[in-house]
């Protein structure tokens, strides 16, 4: 399987849910330097979440994806704050110092957007702007499509909002006697956790790198298909010993930290929910997106060659009734703010300043 298409991930259809929440800050524990920016835990939706932020003035909220941390959005934090923005970005519900709810049930969207809901709660802003990379895109997609009175703008890196199918999305994956999706892989508890879990480091590089422009384009067949006998990693393309240079042994080592002290649990019971948010979320079906919305995308990105995504990128703004502006970023690959920091964080304050206070 090629490993970058692991992107496709949040792809699949969602549906979306009003949720509501309370939060009280919890200011017992920070971490940071006076520079950069500072964590804290703070109490959101009946859980606790671990946030970094730095700045002042209105609320913007960064959700990372899977397999990430608040840490994928280092490039972030001085540029938005220094524009004036209170920038942050919260290890999300399973991952880093966040709280980790054992039951699967715990990790549906409709908890997800309530946990941003929550916090928005905890840091006394009645608004935010929410940007979101990956699965922390459907995240913020359906944030703003349940919520707008508290999201009032979205911005999506790599995955677009992609309004509800009309069947089960794990029944549309495909599987043969020797392979299945690797979302299929996923579903079963334990399964995917040993095989990450064995090496995160290396897992973490063979991810990161696959999915990076760095990597070698995949024009082949078969994509995102996992061998039923050799496991998810097996034939993926390794990671040099040379890191590409927006990902150093410094940050790696960081992400393999914390995924080696957490487990991949919390991080792969979200995929353990794509047929429950189908299910609950129905009532929502064929709502669009209304807030002022921005994507950004590279053109090495998996997700954007992925079957049907050239349709519905064309007819985006169907959907995304308040799309104000789509941005391809030449030879990036998946990790968007990662890769092109410079340029994601130039469209962000751009999209940033044009709104209404």
């Amino acid at each position: 399987m090629n490993r970058r298409a692991l992107l496709i991930a949040p792809l699949l259809p969602f549906a979306s849910a009003v949720v509501g929440a309370t939060a009280v800050a919890d200011t017992t524990q920070q971490e940071g330097t006076m520079d950069g920016p500072k964590q804290r835990l703070v109490e959101a939706n009946g859980i606790h979440l671990n946030i970094a932020e730095q700045g002042e003035g209105p609320l913007v909220l960064l959700c990372h994806g899977f397999p990430e941390s608040w840490y994928s959005w280092r490039h972030q934090f001085a540029p938005l704050a220094a524009a004036g923005f209170h920038v942050v970005a919260p290890d999300m519900r399973g991952y880093g110092k966040s709280d980790r709810p054992q039951a699967i049930d715990q990790y549906t969207l409709l908890h997800l957007v309530g946990d941003l809901v929550g916090l928005a709660d905890a840091l006394g802003a009645p608004t935010a702007v929410i940007v979101g990379h990956d699965w922390g895109a459907t995240v913020a997609w359906h944030a703003a499509l349940l919520r707008p009175d508290r999201f009032r703008a979205v911005a999506g890196l790599s995955v677009p909002f992609r309004p509800r199918g009309k069947a089960p999305p794990t029944s549309l994956m495909p599987k043969t006697a020797d392979a299945q999706f690797y979302q299929l892989y996923f579903q079963e508890p334990g399964l995917a956790e040993a095989e990450l879990e064995r090496d995160p480091r290396v897992a973490l590089a063979t991810m990161l790198y696959g999915g990076s422009g760095d990597a070698p384009r995949f024009d082949g067949g078969g994509i995102g298909m996992v061998s039923r006998t050799s496991g998810f990693l097996r034939g993926a393309v390794a990671a040099p010993a040379k890191l590409p240079a927006w990902l150093s042994d410094r940050d790696l080592d960081f992400y393999a930290g914390e995924f080696r002290r957490t487990g991949f649990r919390g991080a792969l019971n979200w995929y353990r929910n794509i047929d429950r948010n189908w299910e609950l979320l129905a009532p929502f079906a064929g709502a669009p997106v209304t807030v002022p919305a921005l994507y950004i995308a590279g053109d090495r990105d998996m997700v954007v060659a992925f079957a049907g995504m050239d349709q519905l990128l064309a007819n985006l703004k169907r959907f995304v009734l308040g799309l104000r502006k789509t941005v391809m970023l030449p030879g990036c690959g998946h990790w968007t703010q990662q890769e092109r920091p410079a340029e994601v964080n130039a469209t962000l304050i751009e999209f940033l300043r044009s709104l209404p206070t």
